[in-house]
């Protein structure tokens, strides 16, 4: 992580990083996306089901190791979590050198991954706006003798190109400093003031705080959005997933077997 990024960040609590996968990582990522909603939209309303602490529900897929929730239908939303366990394409994201280099960077204590969703966002959806302000705890932003000491934070990979009318990632800058409670509340992403869309290409990634106010625009094109989203902080944090909020992380004996000791202690909370 270079001087002008470290002050970007932390001036901004965001980082939009252009060519940061490569196109046959991007290929084969994307490809493994398309595979996996296949796979979770026909099951979604199927048991067994789990309900979330925040009251919403999701399959749990033993097959394939992943909770999903939500509908494919307009204006709606489709989250699959625990995508690690879903297929071996995505174990390019577990100790992805370029993105473990900005992880040490921010985070103080030893990282480990707490969050891993596909965000699958159809025709008219939106994600209104949340965090921004004084945060303690597992979401909040300090800076002290030793520079940036982030809590959780979050990687999003785009798969394919997100234009200024597909839904794109937004954020208020610089509300991670911000002395005062947002007075806009979950608000419509696409009226609050100072939200700012952040287009990109294929193979970006967008690095942020969760204490950076943030959200996601309309979809007014006729574009699905797909993301990755890989969520970091230190290792005593425990899962971040709707589903299984504050439990340990679902990680499947599989799948830590097909990894090395590094890759294994990202999800070791010990």
């Amino acid at each position: 992580m270079t001087d002008i990024e470290k002050y970007e960040f932390d001036r901004q609590g965001y980082l939009v990083l252009p060519g940061f996968l490569g196109a046959n990582e991007t290929t084969r990522l994307a490809r493994a996306i398309d595979a996996v909603e296949e796979h979770a939209v026909a099951r979604l309303t199927q048991p067994p089901r789990k309900k979330s602490a925040w009251n919403s529900e999701y399959h749990v897929n033993a097959e394939k190791g992943y909770h999903a929730g939500g509908e494919r239908k307009e204006g709606a939303t489709v989250i699959i979590e625990d995508f690690f366990n879903a297929d071996p394409a995505f174990d390019l994201l577990v100790n992805h050198g370029p993105t473990m280099d900005f992880i040490r960077g921010i985070v103080q204590e030893r990282p480990t991954i707490n969050n891993s969703e596909i965000r699958i966002r159809y025709q008219g959806n939106q994600s209104h706006t949340h965090m921004g302000g004084p945060i303690s705890g597992k979401y909040r932003y300090n800076y002290n003798a030793k520079g940036i000491d982030c809590m959780m934070v979050r990687m999003i990979y785009f798969t394919h190109d997100v234009g200024p009318e597909d839904g794109p990632f937004c954020v208020v800058p610089a509300t991670h400093k911000s002395s005062l409670v947002s007075p806009y509340g979950t608000s419509d992403a696409n009226a609050e003031p100072g939200m700012l869309g952040l287009p990109v290409k294929a193979g970006a990634a967008i690095l942020f705080t969760e204490n950076l106010r943030h959200g996601g625009l309309s979809i007014r094109s006729g574009q699905t959005r797909k993301t990755l989203h890989v969520g970091y902080g230190p290792f005593w944090m425990k899962s971040q997933n709707i589903s299984t909020m504050d439990e340990e992380q679902n990680i499947q004996p599989a799948t830590l077997a097909r990894y090395t000791p590094e890759q294994r202690m990202l999800f070791r909370s010990w």
